[in-house]
């Protein structure tokens, strides 16, 4: 006969607290309890309904598995009905098949785990990762073994059929109303044992081994993407699938140029005499030199858009501009002869405060900032 539902047999609601499912059982247990019932054998069964109800419910991971499958997920002695033949262990082990390593109920095979994914961490110019280019690395990594072909035993054996697990990888503990999985201990895992391995691997199926690769890097990198050589990785075990190979791009400093995203940016030296009067620059790209022009009484920390000059981004296709900030250079090393037409230039610059506004703005106004800065203070 098919149970009733557990909540139903105590007379709550799915969403009943602890306490509220320990209150209907106390009731109902002072009901039908066998002291009180006087060898009534329908009321005996019905207590004992309510006993294993109340045991299921109260117990935290029990009401779990009860709620997601029903009896199934709590009776260990079900049958052909519900969630079919098996055991508590099999339920689980077909929602999570990837940790248990076991396939559908009934025949469940291990999994061979699939090779470990592998990251090279690849240096570059600034120049090579604008412009792309084909690289060779050496990779030292775990392939599968050619005289075995992977399998562990030697050429003309074959791996059999682990006794304790029958294949499976995993043996099962019980423990009241739970079965346990647990790595079986004679073939740790693998479902197979290796009777005569193979003396290349000795019988691992895979030996480490230096890859030779060549790996293309697309214009526009940075640091920091990544390129993913599917299969590249790890063999895996027991012919299982290999991981992949992760190359991290690193761009090293630049001795002239800061990348931000597409646009690079460079400072550039000039002269005082050029900021004044303007002219133009010869200006780095990493095209070649380009000319720039320099509008008079340019300031120091201005900054110079050469659009298109930056680099080409590799997922959008656009590119990004050059930007150039000039810093004006104090002359040093002067001649007595410079340095007495440098003096002539400043008195002829004036020294009222008429002039210092007309020919050094920003200077008059730091000045006249100060001073209202006192002022406030001494009133």
């Amino acid at each position: 006969m098919a149970k009733r539902d557990y909540y139903e047999v105590l007379g709550v609601d799915r969403s009943a607290s602890e306490r509220e499912i320990k209150k209907a059982y106390k009731k109902l247990a002072m009901k039908y309890h066998p002291d009180r019932t006087q060898g009534d054998k329908a009321k005996e069964e019905k207590f004992k309904e309510i006993q294993e109800a109340h045991e299921m419910l109260t117990d935290s991971q029990k009401r779990a598995a009860y709620d997601q499958y029903g009896h199934a997920g709590v009776d260990p002695n079900r049958g052909g009905g519900g969630a079919g033949a098996g055991d508590f262990g099999d339920i689980f082990g077909d929602v999570f098949g990837d940790i248990f390593g076991g396939g559908g109920r009934g025949g469940r095979q291990s999994r061979a785990r699939q090779g470990s994914d592998l990251r090279y961490n690849l240096e570059m110019s600034l120049e090579e990762a604008v412009r792309g280019k084909e690289v060779e690395i050496r990779v030292p990594t775990l392939v599968e073994c050619d005289p075995c072909h992977g399998s562990g035993a030697k050429k003309g054996s074959k791996p059999t059929t682990c006794p304790t697990c029958h294949g499976n990888g995993q043996v099962q503990m019980r423990q009241g109303f739970f079965a346990v999985q647990q790595t079986c201990p004679t073939c740790s895992g693998k479902g197979k044992i290796i009777s005569d391995p193979c003396n290349e691997c000795r019988g691992q199926g895979r030996v480490e081994k230096t890859k030779t690769l060549s790996v293309k890097v697309p214009a526009g990198v940075d640091t920091g993407d990544r390129i993913r050589l599917t299969g590249e990785g790890e063999a895996g075990e027991s012919g299982a699938p290999a991981g992949d190979l992760y190359v991290q791009v690193h761009i090293r400093d630049h001795k002239i140029f800061t990348r931000d995203g597409n646009n690079l940016y460079c400072e550039v030296p000039l002269s005082f005499t050029t900021a004044a009067l303007g002219g133009e620059l010869n200006v780095p790209t990493l095209d070649g030199k380009v000319k720039l022009k320099v509008s008079p009484e340019t300031q120091t920390g201005r900054m110079f858009r050469l659009r298109g000059k930056g680099v080409k981004s590799v997922r959008s296709g656009s590119v990004g501009d050059l930007m150039c900030k000039v810093v004006i250079e104090t002359p040093v090393n002067l001649s007595s002869k410079q340095k007495a037409l440098l003096q002539e230039f400043n008195e002829s610059m004036g020294g009222d405060a008429k002039q210092v506004a007309k020919h050094r703005p920003k200077e008059q106004g730091f000045f006249d900032g100060v001073k209202k800065f006192f002022d406030d203070l001494t009133n």
